[in-house]
């Protein structure tokens, strides 16, 4: 076991659905991430937010996103953690590491509510949400000049997924401590477009019958490969510096995946921005990105550790909130205040030699707020989903032990356990705005993200 602190790379795709890896029978071919699941433990009941500002502030806090306020609910634009919150990098900044965030942070667009404020050292890339992976735009209005360092706005030249690991990759080359790098890829969000030799590289193969749905998905491969390829820099950065062996490597997505976008929706994005009729596959779950099915929070999600942790796959439901506690559990590091974590320690599931009993996962709640009107959890085989938006069905149930796809409802013939999840909900949605800040009230506030 090392002595020393192991030295942490969180990485996260944004939008890319459970069938979008190679390890999972994808088209698209992603060898990096194919070897770290193959060496490393998959977690395949990792569970994230169905849309990306939840899920960013599960990770970076430990908690149920609705504790911020309405406005964690739903991708916005407007600051999420109070001032002087204790972030999961600012725990760790405090307990002696280095903190580096490199990509999308989109938990407060503006810079006095970027990065920087909230644990990390240095920070580079999108403060707002997705951008255009050429003009490094985001959507047009006034945070559509998003790109920075350290809070600075700043115009760079190349593409992004390339700007993002190249950053990443350099800062990891200056540190001589033990370190936490986070790197929030905007890929394979739209706007979608690849550097022409990775999309020669899907050239000569049909994917689907229809030419502009083929093209679609080819250039969605080609910059699912790109990212992979980034990674497998960063893993090579591992090596050269001989620290992969106290180097703990996690990647996730941060919500599943949307099937396509029509041009009217990339439409919002400065410059040329064709339409995307067939970008990510969430299969085999129901469901998409936006929505609460599993489709929309189950994503592709492992860890890897050389030497430390052995291959093989964790099937026990766990979430994106469990990575505070799970890492500060690592680390040694301790919030200074009581975090209120919604997350339990899982490093026990991970690591049979942690010396440590495991949480019962199972049992706790895990339970999501969409946009204040749509809410589940899942407990035990059980999950629930109750909205209260018209047009939709008001409750589904689900036996996810026998029906992990989602395609019987069984509220009707279990009306105990319906009534017993409400209660769940209830109780969970009153803790809710508990730590939301006093200057944001409403989800409207500073022009919020409404992309699907």
């Amino acid at each position: 076991m090392p002595t020393e602190k192991p030295n942490i790379l969180f990485i996260v795709a944004d939008d890319m659905g459970w069938g979008d890896v190679g390890f999972h029978g994808s088209a698209i071919r992603t060898p990096t991430l194919d070897r770290l699941a193959a060496t490393g433990r998959e977690l395949d009941q990792h569970y994230v937010c169905p849309v990306c500002t939840p899920t960013r502030a599960a990770l970076l806090s430990g908690r149920a996103p609705g504790r911020f306020g309405p406005h964690a609910t739903t991708p916005s634009n407007a600051p999420v953690f109070p001032d002087g919150y204790g972030t999961l990098p600012a725990v760790l900044r405090d307990g002696g590491y280095a903190t580096g965030l490199f990509g999308k942070w989109h938990l407060g667009s503006r810079p006095e509510f970027g990065p920087n404020r909230f644990g990390f050292d240095t920070a580079y890339g999108s403060l707002a949400g997705g951008v255009d992976p050429y003009n490094h735009r985001y959507k047009s209005g006034r945070f559509s000049v998003t790109w920075h360092r350290n809070g600075e706005f700043v115009e760079d030249t190349g593409h992004v997924t390339d700007l993002i690991a190249d950053e990443a990759v350099r800062w990891i080359e200056r540190q001589r401590g033990p370190w936490f790098c986070y790197v929030p890829f905007t890929a394979v969000h739209f706007p979608v477009k690849a550097p022409q030799d990775w999309l020669d590289r899907y050239a000569g193969t049909q994917y689907d019958p229809d030419p502009e749905r083929d093209l679609s998905f080819r250039t969605y491969a080609a910059y699912a490969s790109h990212m992979d390829a980034a990674i497998g820099r960063l893993v090579e950065t591992l090596e050269r510096r001989c620290i992969r062996d106290n180097t703990l490597i996690v990647f996730t997505s941060d919500n599943g995946a949307v099937p396509g976008v029509a041009a009217t929706s990339t439409a919002k994005y400065p410059g040329f921005q064709p339409a995307s009729p067939r970008l990510g596959s969430n299969l085999p779950w129901r469901g998409q990105k936006s929505q609460l099915y599993e489709g929309g929070v189950r994503t592709p999600t492992l860890v890897n550790w050389a030497g430390r942790i052995g291959p093989g796959r964790m099937s026990r439901p766990v979430q994106a909130a469990d990575w505070m506690p799970t890492l500060c559990g690592l680390t040694g590091c301790r919030p200074a205040v009581d975090p209120h974590w919604d997350g339990v320690d899982i490093w026990p599931l991970l690591d049979p030699q942690a010396g440590r009993p495991a949480p019962v996962v199972e049992e706790r709640p895990i339970y999501w707020n969409l946009r204040g009107n749509q809410f589940a959890v899942r407990q035990g085989p059980w999950k629930l989903i109750v909205r209260e938006k018209p047009g939709a069905a008001p409750v589904e149930l689900f036996d996810m032990a026998t029906d992990a796809r989602e395609t019987t409802d069984l509220s009707a013939r279990e009306p105990e356990t319906v009534a017993r999840l409400r209660e769940v909900i209830a109780a969970q949605r009153k803790r809710d705005g508990v730590s939301a800040r006093p200057d944001v009230s409403s989800p409207e506030v500073d022009n919020p993200e409404t992309e699907p």
